[in-house]
This record gives structure tokens, sequence and C-alpha cells, in this order.
């Protein structure tokens, strides 16, 4: 090992024995020292574990030691040996110490503290220094390669849709703009509306809601595809469950009905999760921990059942039950949780649009299981869903999970042609804007279904947080645009 090239702390940690020179490199956690030693955390990213740095202070001029305070960064040269604490297996005896930058402690606001995540929020763009940001953007990137994983193992491929796009494919019309035009001089038309041929597209354009409807064109030449995107939503929402901007998962099978894409979206859902529990276990005994404490201090009855770990492995090692939407609303209907009027939202009617207690009223307290929930009512679902016989459901499904709720959303698309245009007609679309998209019912069509998974939404399950705004490196929300 090369003393001058730089070791990862991870890799330090992993060896087998000790007694070798290194060189490491990191930001500074902690700091203390006395007359005859000095104690220094060093961490640098690659792992939650720290390592302790100890010197002899009489080695090191005073100036330098002023200097490494609480978020300064380091290059140590150091024997490694056997820690005499206990809590590690190593510990670095510092023969140099240079300081690479400084961070005044005064004006440095990571001082060793609690910090809200509130706060942290404030100041995203050093809150990944902490432990548990750290420990969250590294599962991110175990479950990113997870889901590249799990479908190039099954002969996917990866397709990037557009994100800019002058559709809609969600039909909800919370969508950004996206234009060159001069907004204090905007071009108008006869008739005083805005001329967007003066505009870059020559067209009305926006941010992607959804990479789906061109991910049909492709799984309907290359039979299966998935997308992995960012997409955009316009929505005023102040909730700890929406995001304007969100990673989607969008696969698209040919040749696949309901039952196929069920099967597959319970399969990728178990693999990510496993992949988790396999891959990230340090990084999630923290969370498990950071969220047993945060769990302290709510009430009783606001307490979730299981540990992090536990609704892992509980998603693990559970077949989903697969239930249609008819059968959910009369055991919602029926629950002792209706009749006394503990739903905030009260199930009354079939064809209610199901509310998240009721997703996890159906998960923890009814079946304690996963479920998917198939046949819904189609006036609450999108227009591309397949119509069932009975002219009243679509065949959409959604995968509902502990403490979340609706995790996957998705259906077995409708692939005739007049059914599609008249559904369109009922809801008063353009469908020649459309053409691109039912020419792939007018030439060669075939059964086929998709999902999406929205990759923050997994993130809050897998991390066990609580707000979608700290899964994502940098959150963007109303009125929120920073970093």
């Amino acid at each position: 090992m090369s003393q001058k090239k730089r070791t990862k702390i991870k890799d330090i940690l992993q060896l087998a024995e000790a007694n070798v020179t290194v060189t490491v490199k990191g930001w500074v956690r902690t700091k203390r020292e006395n007359k005859n030693v000095v104690f220094i955390n060093l961490n640098d990213g690659s792992t939650i574990n720290n390592l302790q740095i100890v010197g002899d202070p009489t080695k090191f001029d005073e100036a330098t030691l002023k200097k490494i305070t609480t978020g300064a960064s380091l290059s140590v040269v150091g024997l490694l040996v056997a820690s005499q604490g206990s809590g590690q297996k190593f510990e670095l005896q510092a023969d140099t110490i240079d300081v690479l930058g400084v961070a005044d402690p005064e004006k440095f606001p990571l001082q060793p503290k609690k910090h809200s995540l509130e706060f942290l929020r404030e100041i995203a763009h050093l809150r990944p220094r902490t432990n548990t940001f750290s420990a969250i953007l590294r599962v991110r990137h175990s479950m990113i390669f997870a889901v590249h994983k799990f479908f190039h193992e099954k002969g996917f491929f990866n397709i990037h849709t557009p994100i800019i796009t002058a559709s809609d494919a969600e039909g909800a019309g919370e969508m950004f703009r996206v234009t060159t035009l001069d907004l204090d001089k905007l071009p108008k038309t006869e008739d005083g509306k805005v001329d967007f041929k003066e505009d870059f597209f020559e067209r009305e354009a926006n941010l992607t809601v959804s990479g789906q409807l061109e991910g049909e064109l492709t799984a309907l030449a290359l039979s299966e595809i998935y997308t992995f995107g960012p997409t955009f939503r316009a929505e005023n929402s102040n909730t700890t469950r929406h995001l304007a901007e969100f990673w989607m998962i969008e696969p698209e099978m040919a040749f696949y009905d309901l039952e196929d894409n069920m099967d597959l979206a319970e399969e990728m859902l178990k693999y990510l999760v496993t992949y988790a529990l396999e891959n990230c276990q340090e990084d999630l005994a923290f969370l498990e921990q950071r969220a047993k404490d945060e769990e302290s201090t709510k009430k009783q009855e606001e307490r979730s059942e299981l540990s992090l770990l536990e609704r892992l492995r509980f998603v693990a090692d559970n077949e989903f039950v697969r239930l249609t939407y008819t059968e959910a609303i009369d055991i919602l209907r029926n629950s002792n949780y209706n009749k006394k009027k503990k739903f905030q939202y009260l199930i009354d009617a079939w064809g209610a649009d199901l509310q998240s207690e009721h997703e996890r009223y159906l998960v923890e307290k009814h079946f304690k299981k996963p479920v998917i929930l198939i046949n819904y009512p189609k006036e609450i679902k999108s227009f591309y869903m397949k119509q069932n016989d009975d002219g009243k459901t679509v065949a959409a499904m959604d995968i509902l999970f502990p403490g979340i709720g609706e995790i996957v959303g998705g259906s077995q698309r409708e692939e005739n042609y007049d059914k599609l245009t008249n559904r369109m007609k009922e809801l008063d679309m353009d469908a020649e804007s459309m053409w691109w998209f039912l020419d792939t019912r007018r030439f060669g069509t075939v059964p086929h279904s998709g999902f999406g998974l929205g990759f923050e939404r997994l993130m809050l399950f897998v991390t066990g947080m609580s707000n979608i705004r700290d899964v994502i490196p940098f959150p963007r929300t109303p009125g929120n645009a920073e970093f």
C-alpha cells in the first residue's frame, strides 16, 4: 500500500491487520486534546464510521493544532495500529498532519451537536457532512445501482425519455413551462394569446411529468424497457410527501397483462429491499437507531409498530396480498376505524379515491402484509388504462407499503384504438396532438403494461425518514430552488 496515495477509511476499517503506514484525507468531526495526546475523529464519506487519529501534541506546531476544528479538512499520514479504546478496530498514530482547509468554528454551522432536520434543509449544501445525510446518500446510491442491476439482469433496456416535452402524460396540467421568450415582451397573436410560434420549439413545451408515454413507444419495439429519470410537477403542495422535482422508475412491457405487471413489480420491490438489507447494513443500523430516537418523542398511538429493519424484512419476507378495489372498499367501509370515525376521510360509497390513511390501514392493521389493489373505478384513473369488461373499472394496480401507503402505481395499458380514442373524447382531450401515441394502436398494437415507482417514495421507506425533502440531495418545493 503506497504511503502517499490516499486510502479510503472504509477500506482501512476492512483491513485484516494493522501495522501499516497509510494516508487518509477527510473532514474533522470532533477533536479533543490534553497535554499528552490529541484525538481527532476523521470522516471521508466512504462509510458511516470515523477513523480516530491519535497524535502527540508536541510533534505538531501550535498553529496547525489550532486550525484543526470541526469541519476542517485534513491529510494525515501515520501508522495504523490496533485501537486501545472500545468500539473501534483501528486507530491511526499520526506522523504528519496537513490542514487542507480550515472551518472557522465561529461560523461553521455544523458543530458537534444535534441539529433539527428543518435547520439542515436550510443548509442543504452542507448537510451531506452529517451522519444522517451521508448515510441517506450512500443508501440512495445503492438503490440506484440496484434498480439498474435488477432490470439489466432481466434483459430490459434502459431508455432516456425526453425531459422537455409537449405532452401531459397524467392529464393533470400541473406542469412547468419551458420557454425562451422574453417574459417582459411576450409576442401575441391577433386574438391576444401568447404566440408560441415565436418560441424556441414553435409550440408550448414543458418539463416532463412522466416518461411513460414515450416509454410505451419504445416498448412496442424492444418489448421490455425501463426509464429512470427526473420528473417535474408544478403542484403547489407543501407536504412531507411531495416534491416539485423527483425521480421516477417506469418500466413498460409489451405482451404483459395485469397479472404479469403485478408479478414484476412485486419481484422488483423485494429485490430492492433485499439488496438494501444485504449491502447497506451499517448505514441502515444507524438510520434505524435514528428512527427509534425520533419515535420515542411521539405519542404511543402515533408510534410505528415495526422498527425500520423489521419493516424492510416485512416486505422482503411476505407475499403481497392481492385484492380488488371493490373488496378493499368493503373492508374499509365495515372497519371499526370507519364506524368509529377514526378515519379523517370516511369511506361511504364505492368510487371513493383512497387516501394514505386507508391504504396504510389495509397494510398495517387489516392484512399485516404489503397489498396490491387492482381494478379501480375508471373515473379516478388515467385515460390510458385498459378498460375492463364491466364498463366501470380499469386494469389498474397500486402497491401499498407500511408507513408509506402507495409506493407503485401502474396498469395494463389500453391497446384498443377505438376504446382509447373514445376515452380521450370523454375527457375532452386533444387526440390530434397525440397522433404519435395513437399510432402505436394503429400499427401492430399488442397487450402491454407498465408501472411507475417514485424513487424518493422508495427512499423514504428504505431509510425510515418521514419527510421526502430529506431523501433527495437538493429538494425542490414551492418557494425553494436554492443551491
